[in-house]
């Protein structure tokens, strides 16, 4: 491809490295931020032609393209990404999602809003839909939080019966389930009534509360106990 397409041989304020360093990083675009994380292109393809190859496998749509697992990246068989560079790709990804993450382990919860950033955080690019279970001690903290169940793009399936044996076992007063839309959909399904009806009719059995159930994508979440008043 000749000189030109060394990323080297370009004008230094036009080099991605250099433009962050001089600029900073939001001055930059996604494919240029992409090409530093790659670092290197191939005989053929320099680091920016290959993040641009890259992002078009999602139409440049960088939610999906944070969906992609290394598997994936590789399923791709684009030439000069590897093992190394997917999971430097996923390893970036990963630290920007805890940028934002808002962690409520031994937190007091007041509302809703104080666990819902931390669900949407953890469940809101998955591909899949994941069950979730947040148990609360007497003073209203997260005294531990586990996944339940993972299903496929459309639904999974929540046993009450170890949701209950968990709360017991970690004796707790209180319990938040959750799970997630991967098609972006906030509103509960039938099944999502009819599941929370269940759990909440069988956990007062054992004087333990269901104090809600949030549903979350990227559109944002739903809460059963500030949508409806007779919770």
């Amino acid at each position: 491809m000749g000189n030109l397409n060394n990323i080297k041989s370009w004008a230094l304020q036009d080099q991605p490295v250099h433009k962050l360093y001089s600029k900073g990083a939001k001055y930059l675009s996604d494919v240029e931020l992409l090409a530093i994380l790659l670092q290197h292109g191939t005989i053929h393809q320099n680091a920016i032609e290959l993040a641009r190859a890259l992002l078009s496998t999602t139409q440049n749509n960088l939610q999906k393209f944070s969906k992609l697992n290394v598997v994936d990246l590789l399923a791709l068989k684009i030439k000069g990404i590897g093992k190394v560079k997917a999971i430097r790709i996923l390893a970036a990804i990963e630290l920007g999602s805890r940028r934002i993450s808002n962690p409520i382990t031994n937190k007091n919860i007041h509302q809703s809003g104080d666990v819902a950033k931390h669900l949407k955080y953890l469940l809101q690019f998955e591909n899949r839909e994941i069950f979730m279970v947040l148990l609360l001690n007497q003073a209203n903290k997260i005294i531990h939080e586990a996944i339940l169940s993972e299903g496929g793009i459309t639904g999974t399936i929540a046993d009450p019966r170890l949701i209950f044996k968990l709360a017991l076992s970690h004796e707790a007063t209180g319990f938040i389930i959750c799970h997630n839309h991967p098609s972006g959909q906030l509103q509960p399904s039938q099944m999502d009534n009819i599941l929370t009806e269940k759990i909440k009719k069988g956990a007062a059995y054992f004087d333990i509360k269901l104090i809600d159930h949030i549903i979350v994508s990227l559109e944002g979440y739903y809460s059963y106990a500030e949508q409806n008043a007779n919770w």
